[in-house]
C-alpha cells in the first residue's frame, strides 16, 4: 500500500483552498513483499544453500505447511540465500522465523551497512528483523540465513523483505578491461572493471568455464609451467549471462621454483640441537649421518619478540660437554656441503618467538640472518615460527593480499634474503598444522571476531612465496584433531593423518571454506612430511609401518585405508623429522626407515 497518498492529498487540498496552485508529487513504488517463496511452501525454487545443506521440511513450520531446515556441516555454516532486485536510497525491513542455536539472518550488498540479526538459542521459533537502507547506486541486495560450524541443524520459515520493489533486472553488459597480471609458473592473476547490476563473474581458460566469483579480481592456478593460456570473462546476475570479454593471453613462466634444485628426489630432512641440549644429548655436526639430506641447525633466536635480531651460537660446553670448536663445526658444514648435503639456519622454535611488526625489525632481520649465514657459509633458511609469532589483524581475511604487519613484513624480509644469495638459496617451512590445514575451517579471527587469530596464518606466507619455496614440512605432530578434505577430523599418530594432512597441501583448499578463496597445491617436490622421531621427541609419533603407509598411499595410492586422496605424487620430496638428536638416541630408527623405503 502506497502510504504516501493520503498525506499529498491532503497537502494538495490545504494548498488549493490557500488559492496556490502545486505540483503533483513524482510517484514513487509502494511497499510490497520481494522475498521470493519465503515460506518454503515450493520448496526450496528461488533459495540457494551451501553444499546441497538445506531441504524443506514438514515440520517444525511456523506458518503454512512447510519451511526450511538446513544442516551445518564441516566448514560449511548451512548459508541460505536469495538476491533480490531493490530500488536505491530506499528502505527496508528484513524480517524471519528461526529456531536453533546460532541462527543469523543478514542482507548483504546494501552499498550501505551491511548487516545481520541473530540469536544464540531459540528452542521455539523466534522473530528476527534487520531494517537497512540502500546506496545511491544498489539495485539489488542478497538476504540470507546460516548457522554456525559445528551446531546441530536450523530451521527457517516465513522470511521477508519489504520496500520498494526495483525496476527489472537485465542481463549485465560484457566486461570490458580484462588484463593479466604478472604471471608465475603455476598461476596467472586477472582483474577487469566492475560492471553495473552484475551479482557475479564467470571466468573461462581457453573457452571453459573455470570459476565464478563475485570480485572483480581471479586468480587461475595449478597451471603447467612455460605455457600459453588465454582467458576470458562474462558478467552475469539473475536474468542472465553476459557475452564472452575479449580474451587475454599469458605465458607461466619456467617450472622449478625456490631453491634447491640440487636435492635428491627423495630427500631426509632434519633438525640438528645445535645451540642446546636436551634429554637426546648433543650431537656434533661430523658425526650426522649421511642419511640426511637438508640439515637444520635449531636455532637461530631473536634477542628479543619485537627485535627482529636473530642470534646463533653453538652450545655452550657447560650445557653440551662434548660441543666441537666453532672452527671444528664450520669445517664439518663444508665437509657435508662437499658431499651434496644442505645446511641451513632454523629460525625460531617452541621458545625463540619472532614477530616483525615493524620495518625495522625487518631490515634486522635480514641483516642479522645474513650475517649468520655469511658466518658460517650455510645453504639458506627455515623458517619455524611456532606460538605467537604469526597472526591475522581484524580485517585481513584474504590469504592472497595479507595486510597484518608482521605477515608482511616476514614476505619482504624472505624475499630480500632470496633475492641477495640467488637462485640456489634454500627455503623450507616448518610450521604446525594450526598455521596451515586448520585454515580449511578458519581464518584468522574471523568474519566476525572471537576466533583465534593465529589459525592460518601461514597461509599468506606460503603463499606468497611458493616459487621461492624449496620444501614445506608441516610438523605434523603436536597437533590437535584437524579436518581433511573429507570434511571428517583426523588424529595424529597413523598413517591417516598424515595422508589427509599433506593431501590438503597437494590438492589446495578453499580457506576457511569459502570456494572464491581457494589455497592453491604444491607441487609434490615441494612437500615433505613433519613427524617426530621417536616417542620422546613429541606427541604423535608414527611407527616406521604407519609411516610407510602413508608414503604408499601417496605416491602408489595403496594402502591409504579409508582416506581417499585427490591424486597419486610420485615426487613428493620425502619426510623430515625433529630430530637428528632424537633418531640418534632412537638408534636411527626414522633415517634408517627413511633409506630402506622402496620408493617406487
Amino acid at each position: 500500500m502506497d502510504r504516501t497518498r493520503p498525506l499529498s492529498l491532503l497537502l494538495a487540498g490545504a494548498l488549493a483552498l490557500g488559492g496556490l496552485v502545486a505540483l503533483a508529487p513524482a510517484a514513487q513504488a509502494a511497499d510490497s513483499e520481494l522475498a521470493r517463496n519465503g515460506g518454503f511452501e515450493a520448496g526450496l525454487d528461488g533459495w540457494s544453500c551451501t553444499a546441497g545443506s538445506g531441504a524443506a521440511i514438514t515440520t517444525p513450520v511456523h506458518g503454512g505447511t512447510k519451511a526450511l531446515q538446513a544442516t551445518p556441516a564441516g566448514s560449511d555454516n548451512a548459508k541460505c540465500s536469495q538476491t533480490l532486485t531493490v530500488r536505491p536510497n530506499s528502505a527496508y525491513t528484513l524480517s524471519g522465523w528461526v529456531r536453533g542455536s546460532y541462527v543469523y539472518l543478514g542482507v548483504t550488498g546494501t552499498g550501505t551497512a551491511d548487516g545481520y540479526a541473530w540469536t544464540q538459542s531459540a528452542p521455539d521459533w523466534q522473530k528476527l528483523s534487520k531494517t537497512f537502507t540502500t546506496g545511491a547506486n544498489t539495485t539489488s541486495v542478497t538476504v540470507y540465513t546460516h548457522g554456525w560450524y559445528g551446531t546441530p541443524a536450523y530451521q527457517a520459515d516465513d522470511l521477508s523483505l519489504f520496500g520498494p520493489g526495483g525496476d527489472p533486472v537485465t542481463i549485465p553488459a560484457t566486461p570490458t578491461g580484462l588484463a593479466a597480471g604478472s604471471p608465475t609458473s603455476t598461476t596467472v592473476p586477472l582483474t577487469w572493471p566492475a560492471v553495473a547490476g552484475a551479482t557475479s563473474y564467470k571466468v573461462y581458460r581457453g573457452g571453459t568455464l573455470v570459476a565464478t566469483v563475485t570480485g572483480t579480481s581471479y586468480t587461475a592456478t595449478g597451471l603447467t609451467a612455460n605455457t600459453p593460456y588465454s582467458f576470458q570473462v562474462s558478467a552475469a546476475n539473475s536474468a542472465g549471462e553476459s557475452a564472452k570479454s575479449t580474451a587475454v593471453s599469458a605465458t607461466t613462466t619456467s617450472g622449478g621454483g625456490g631453491g634447491g634444485g640440487e636435492l635428491p628426489a627423495r630427500a631426509l630432512v632434519g633438525y640438528l640441537h645445535s645451540s642446546f641440549a636436551n634429554g637426546s644429548g648433543y650431537t656434533r655436526m661430523a658425526d650426522v649421518p649421511d642419511s640426511w639430506d637438508v640439515i637444520n641447525l635449531a636455532f637461530g633466536e631473536p634477542t628479543s619478540v619485537t627485535s627482529g635480531d636473530i642470534r646463533f651460537s653453538l652450545c655452550p660446553a657447560t650445557e653440551c660437554p662434548n660441543v666441537e670448536s666453532a672452527a671444528d663445526f664450520k669445517a664439518a658444514i663444508k665437509a657435508k656441503q662437499a658431499a651434496g648435503k644442505k645446511v641451513l639456519i632454523s629460525i625460531g622454535g617452541q621458545n625463540g618467538q619472532v614477530q616483525l611488526a615493524t620495518t625495522a625489525a625487518r631490515d634486522a632481520f635480514v641483516t642479522s640472518v645474513s650475517k649468520i649465514i655469511d658466518e658460517y657459509g650455510l645453504d639458506g633458511l627455515d623458517i619455524d615460527f611456532e606460538g605467537h609469532s604469526l597472526s591475522l589483524q581484524n580485517g585481513d581475511t584474504d590469504f592472497r593480499n595479507p595486510t597484518s604487519p608482521v605477515i608482511v613484513n616476514l614476505i619482504q624480509a624472505i624475499k630480500t634474503l632470496k633475492a641477495k644469495y640467488g637462485a640456489k638459496f634454500v627455503l623450507t617451512m616448518a610450521p604446525e598444522t594450526f598455521f596451515v590445514q586448520l585454515g580449511y575451517q578458519f581464518y584468522g579471527s574471523g568474519p566476525w571476531g572471537g576466533q583465534d587469530p593465529r589459525a592460518g596464518a601461514y597461509l599468506p606466507v606460503i603463499h606468497a612465496l611458493r616459487d621461492d619455496l624449496t620444501l614445506l614440512h608441516v610438523q605434523d605432530y603436536n597437533s590437535g584433531p584437524i579436518m581433511g578434505l573429507d570434511n571428517q577430523y583426523h588424529s595424529m599418530g597413523g598413517a591417516d593423518f598424515h595422508i589427509a594432512m599433506t593431501d590438503m597441501l597437494l590438492t589446495g583448499f578453499p580457506v576457511a571454506g569459502n570456494a572464491e578463496r581457494f589455497f592453491p597445491g604444491l607441487r609434490p617436490d615441494q612437500v615433505a612430511i613433519g613427524l617426530p622421531a621417536s616417542t620422546q621427541a613429541g606427541n604423535g609419533h608414527t611407527t616406521p609401518a604407519e609411516v610407510n603407509k602413508a608414503l604408499d598411499c601417496l605416491t602408489k595410492k595403496t594402502n591409504c585405508g579409508t582416506y581417499q586422496t585427490h591424486g597419486t605424487w610420485s615426487s613428493l620430496r620425502g619426510l623430515m623429522t625433529w630430530s637428528i638428536n632424537w633418531d640418534r638416541f632412537n638408534q636411527w630408527e626414522f633415517s634408517r626407515n627413511f633409506d630402506a623405503y622402496t620408493w617406487n
